[in-house]
């Protein structure tokens, strides 16, 4: 069977200590859950398995959030679901997995989805008695920190301070775009009547320059780092064919995947590998691709890639990123996918790349508007 993607859609993302932050997180998923089904209109029923992601399981993201949730919700409690790890791209993995689970026959309509409440339950690991630490006494391998990795990143490329201020100035300044035109609208389901992105701020390449380095002596900032941030976000998959019978058009279908690793001296580099695997499979080039998403983990990220890649900036996060809107690590794949479909639609475009870095789980998406 064929898989699409019907629709992809999130909540507005709340800064650390924000307004989402009073919210439980089986209860903020919950709002992406059944946002993405009223929004579609199907019934609760036909939805055979949920794949959430969350990258810090602890606490009460315990215990297979993505089943809290959907139970929570009042959702069918026939229905499957599962809840993955692959770092920040854990949502799009999501997304792939159940068109996967579709491909093979194994199911004809599922959700993806993820979670983060950052503000909550910190991306840190917890040690005390009887937990232990996430790697053994004998681990030896040898690598840094994001931070550093960033920091590598850019000297890597030539790019300096003033240069990532600059990324993190035109950040903010295309959310803000977007959102005072209302392009971000559609993609949003409200969350006790917030309706936002928190994490947008008035900035100036002075008032940038004034921002001390998150690491002594290092180049990124607050101003070019990503978000601490809560949100949530939901995909509804589905056979190309039971989509037609449900009298539903979908909006895109995936051309082709990867996850992968990549060179732990620069970890958060890989996207650019990624990216050549998946045109490759697909038997494309870099210039068949309309629109890229870049998760901006950190400024140097999305700008090694342009650079190696040679991307036009018009089309590279074209409405901001997670310098500007927040990066909820559980949910941000699928925010990227949204804001993809939704910018080929706007462009009527064809072809749209997702990227996203992480340490051990950069995760790459290539989306073709139906």
């Amino acid at each position: 069977m064929k898989p699409v993607i019907v629709d992809a859609a999130r909540t507005p993302f709340g800064k650390r200590e924000g307004w989402l932050s009073g919210i439980h997180a089986a209860e903020l998923l919950g709002y992406a859950q059944r946002g993405i089904l009223d929004r579609t209109g199907i019934d609760p029923e036909l939805v055979e398995q949920a794949i959430g992601g969350c990258v810090t399981p602890i606490g009460e993201q315990f215990g297979n959030v993505t089943r809290t949730s959907w139970v929570h919700a009042g959702l069918p409690t026939a229905t499957g679901t599962t809840t993955i790890d692959a770092q920040c791209g854990t949502a799009a993995q999501a997304v792939s997995l159940v068109a996967g689970q579709i491909a093979i026959g194994s199911l004809e309509v599922g959700m993806a989805c993820g979670v983060e409440l950052m503000s909550r339950v910190p991306l840190t690991y917890k040690v005390g008695k009887g937990l232990g630490t996430p790697r053994p006494e004998s681990w030896s391998v040898t690598n840094p920190d994001q931070y550093t990795a960033a920091d590598r990143i850019a000297v890597r490329r030539g790019l300096g301070r003033e240069d990532l201020d600059a990324f993190g100035l035109r950040s903010q300044q295309r959310a803000a775009a977007a959102w005072d035109a209302g392009v971000l609208d559609p993609q949003i389901i409200p969350v006790a009547g917030v309706t936002r992105d928190q994490g947008l701020r008035e900035s100036s390449m002075e008032g940038l320059a004034k921002l001390k380095p998150v690491k002594e002596g290092g180049l990124h900032t607050a101003g070019t780092s990503s978000q601490v941030s809560d949100g949530a976000s939901a995909a509804l998959l589905m056979s190309e064919d039971r989509a037609r019978d449900l009298g539903l058009r979908p909006k895109a279908r995936l051309l082709n995947q990867c996850v992968m690793g990549g060179d732990l001296e620069y970890m958060l580099d890989a996207p650019i590998e990624a990216a050549a695997k998946v045109l490759a499979r697909a038997g494309m080039k870099i210039g068949d691709v309309d629109v890229f998403e870049v998760n901006e983990a950190f400024a140097s990220v999305p700008m090694s890639f342009a650079q190696v890649h040679g991307v036009d900036p018009d089309r590279l996060n074209p409405n901001g990123g997670a310098i500007a809107v927040g990066h909820p690590a559980g949910a941000t794949g699928i925010r990227l996918i949204a804001t993809a479909l939704a910018e080929l639609e706007r462009r009527d475009a064809q072809v749209a790349m997702v990227a996203i870095c992480a340490s051990a789980a950069t995760t790459c998406l290539l989306l073709e508007r139906l």
